[in-house]
């Protein structure tokens, strides 16, 4: 082991957060090395955005622009300010002493400091019809694609707190919006179901779920075909867009026992900073925020994240 490297910085995670925490460490002269991932837990490199088509809220970009194009730049950069990218998934970590270890494959890495900024994965149904039309008109973002579809007829499933803050984002851009909940009443908090069972412009299906989104043949979401879970009776609803809003996973599953996560299983920061429960590691980005998910404020936590493991090495006498 004694020939192995130690790096100052090991970035985990190539979206917005991983990309910019690597822009960060690399302009700080850390050498930061990015294992951008390869396809962990169905995501590619370059995190959720990916599977986005338009981006229209990205500060900077008037003109709108595709979630590939932004993520290409995003590593473009760090690659310009020196980071060194790895395309593979990190298979292991041992976070329990100093240097870190991180596996990729069979090649073992170390590291002074560790920013963890993997990610969260939208759940879907895992209907073949609503992945054949992802962005096409099913989309499990509503800040994120909900303006394409204003003046129109859309449709959510789900019964959460997300659901109804999706449901009631979409009602401010949309003609209608028709809220497909597969239980009698909603877990959501109070105030939310509230604000949901009020709005006129919302029509709330109770005990129906999503059996099929149509139309798959001409590529583009017409509607959704759901069926009464007591009658069993199925119709068709013409939409022109479905939000799928049944939650998010973490991609936590590296760091079980090693970080402590909320019980919900989205990684625990200290408030006000993105260190985690092992002193020099640091985590950014949605696998750490449940609450935003938005590319610029995973670029936000990314660059905190690489000042905090910047200022961690100097603490610690570090090497840069």
């Amino acid at each position: 082991m004694t020939d192995t490297p130690v790096r100052n910085v090991i970035i985990i995670g190539s979206g917005p957060a991983g990309l910019t925490a690597s822009i960060y460490a690399a302009r700080a002269n850390l050498k930061p090395l990015c294992i951008e991932g390869f396809n962990a837990g169905g995501l590619i490199p370059g995190g959720q955005l990916m599977f986005t088509t338009d981006v229209e809220n990205y500060p900077g970009f008037p003109q709108k622009v595709t979630g590939q194009e932004l993520m290409q730049r995003f590593r473009d950069q760090a690659e310009h300010q020196g980071t060194e990218i790895v395309t593979a998934d990190v298979t292991k970590v041992d976070l329990s002493a100093r240097p870190f270890k991180v596996w990729v494959e069979d090649q073992l890495y170390l590291a002074k400091t560790v920013i963890v900024a993997t990610g969260a994965r939208a759940n879907y149904l895992g209907l073949p019809t609503e992945e054949a039309l992802k962005n096409k008109g099913v989309s499990a973002c509503a800040v994120c694609d909900g303006a394409l579809y204003r003046g129109r007829d859309v449709a959510v499933v789900g019964g959460g707190d997300t659901a109804m803050e999706e449901a009631s984002y979409l009602a401010g851009l949309c003609s209608s919006v028709t809220l497909v909940h597969r239980r009698d009443e909603f877990r959501a908090s109070k105030a939310m179901v509230e604000r949901v069972v009020t709005n006129p412009k919302i029509k709330i299906l109770y005990s129906h779920v999503v059996d099929e989104v149509l139309d798959v043949a001409k590529d583009e979401v017409t509607g959704i075909v759901v069926r009464d879970l007591k009658t069993g009776e199925k119709k068709s609803i013409p939409v022109a867009a479905f939000f799928v809003a049944i939650g998010h996973t973490p991609m936590t599953e590296l760091f079980t026992g090693q970080l402590e996560t909320h019980p919900n299983g989205y990684l625990k920061t200290v408030p006000g900073s993105t260190r985690t429960s092992v002193p020099g590691v640091f985590a950014a980005g949605d696998v750490q925020d449940w609450t935003y998910r938005q590319a610029v404020t995973a670029a936000g936590t990314g660059c905190m994240a690489a000042l905090d493991a910047e200022r961690f090495l100097q603490q610690e006498g570090g090497s840069h």
